[in-house]
């Protein structure tokens, strides 16, 4: 394997260290800035990776004091909004999902979730949990530590507070798991562990969990254990549907790379997994695990989506089949198109970069984005594209659209044209969250065309993340008349793009 030609000089080991850590200090810009907050950048002779302050650690304290910051935002709802008046909680900008789903989904009176059906108070009729089982596991845990008596208002308190405690775990071994995931790269997780979107969104919703055990089976994958990552992109996708899209990059690397037993494994584990959690409940009552399925299908044009805009802004009718058709293609053309990308790239792509194009895919085509599906990417942002400027921007446009959701439901909620935010301006917030996605995607498309610009590959590394990919020569790969291969070998069927005939 062969160093990209950077201009730079790569950094000498630390003595008595056979791995040399990247320093972001020394190669960021904006980290050098940054870091003039707690004495400027570390110099030539910094013990780094050894004592007690090693980089795990010092992560895993930021993302902590991150996490409670957060708390501390939602405080104003804590002491009434979620309870008392209908806008305080969207002015405050300190909506959760929490606390109404508490008595909302029956957890306040001992329902089983998937069992027991819960009155709408909408229809006045009965329905099932919407959420995947074991999300619905996750919630019905903090319930059991809720006290099941008294004030009713208490009881939500104290449910968001240990929803808040068991998510802040997970947010732990998140930062943890980005951090050990690059081996030479461990400060790059303090762009999760600093992410103003990672603080505002943690306790919104359960997504923490499914991003966490995703984080997981990407580090077991980075370690050459695919069955171990496929069990727990298993469990995550049991906890949230996201996390099997990451699969399909797994196959078309495994494919380029002619590793596909390795990606058997961990399908395999992916699948075994999930049955383990899904089938008992699907035996025991099949119409309560199947609600979270058919609620996704049926649900409406919903907020921070594009179809949104359309619907608000023009004459077309946006039926609930019609939106599901349309992007359901506009995903399968755009999964196509990142295939080709992966096959065609001069080198083979980094599973992370591949992953968040993927991902960030989604995002955009889907009916609705909430404002905690941020979450999903934001490991996945640090892992491919750790620039402290590209990642800075994505995470502004991702605050901004934080507030305008929230603005504008005060507006909706209020019906005073001077409070809150206007239709228009919740319009425009969505295009700035739009175009900060596309922003950083643009740039790691730039990455996977021009390995040279990649920042993880500029030392000389392949695919820190990959795993058995890692290094690995190309097996299979399309390729354009003219177009030279930096991470082929001469063994390695090579189908000429201009006239399919493999050579």
């Amino acid at each position: 394997m062969t160093t990209e030609h950077t201009g730079q000089r790569p950094e000498p080991p630390a003595q008595g260290s056979t791995t040399t850590l990247v320093r972001p200090t020394r190669r960021d810009a904006v980290a050098a800035a940054g870091s003039e907050l707690i004495g400027g950048p570390s110099g030539r002779h910094a013990a780094t990776g050894r004592g007690w302050w090693r980089p795990v650690r010092v992560v895993v304290l930021v993302v902590l004091g991150m996490f409670a910051l957060g708390m501390v935002q939602k405080l104003p709802c804590y002491e009434g909004g979620w309870f008392f008046g209908q806008t305080s909680q969207y002015v405050h900008a300190c909506y959760s999902d929490i606390p109404h789903l508490y008595n909302g989904r029956g957890f306040a009176d001992g329902l089983t979730p998937y069992v027991d059906r819960i009155p709408e108070e909408t229809s006045g009729g009965m329905e099932y949990l919407e959420y995947p089982v074991l999300t619905g596991l996750f919630m019905k845990v903090a319930a059991w530590a809720t006290p099941g008596t008294g004030d009713i208002v208490e009881r939500e308190q104290i449910y968001w507070l240990v929803n808040a405690g068991m998510l802040m775990v997970c947010a732990a071994i998140l930062a943890v798991c980005v951090s050990m995931t690059h081996r030479r790269r461990p400060w790059d997780a303090l762009l999760v562990a600093l992410a103003p979107a990672l603080a505002l969104n943690a306790t919104i919703n359960w997504d923490l969990l499914a991003v966490s055990l995703t984080a997981v089976g990407m580090l077991l994958w980075s370690r050459g254990r695919p069955l171990g990552a496929g069990v727990l992109l298993g469990l995550a996708t049991a906890a949230k549907l996201y996390p099997v899209l990451l699969l399909g990059p797994l196959l078309v690397l495994c494919l380029r790379a002619g590793r596909l037993r390795s990606f058997g494994a961990a399908l395999g584990g992916a699948v075994l997994s999930w049955a383990v959690v899904n089938v008992p409940v699907m035996a025991l009552t099949p119409e309560g695990w199947s609600k979270f399925y058919t609620f996704s299908q049926e649900r409406h044009v919903d907020f921070g989506s594009v179809w949104l805009i359309l619907s608000q802004r023009s004459e077309l009718t946006l039926d609930t089949g019609t939106v599901n058709t349309a992007a359901t293609l506009l995903m399968l053309a755009g999964c196509a198109g990142i295939a080709l990308l992966a096959l065609l790239a001069p080198r083979r792509p980094r599973f992370a970069a591949l992953a968040f194009l993927v991902l960030a895919l989604f995002v955009l085509t889907n009916k609705v984005y909430s404002p905690q599906y941020v979450l999903w990417l934001i490991p996945l942002a640090a892992l491919a594209r750790p620039k402290w400027r590209d990642f800075l921007v994505w995470q502004g446009c991702e605050v901004a659209y934080f507030l305008g959701i929230w603005m504008y439901l005060a507006w909706t909620g209020s019906g005073d044209a001077h409070q809150g935010l206007p239709m228009e301006g919740y319009h425009l917030a969505i295009l700035v969250h739009v175009l900060g996605t596309l922003y950083l995607s643009a740039v790691i498309v730039r990455d996977i065309l021009l390995p040279e610009r990649d920042p993880v590959r500029q030392d000389g590394s392949d695919d820190p993340s990959g795993g058995v990919l890692d290094g690995t020569p190309d097996r299979w790969v399309l390729r354009r008349p003219g177009l030279r291969s930096d991470s082929g070998s001469s063994s390695a069927t090579t189908v000429d793009w201009g006239t399919q005939r493999a050579t």
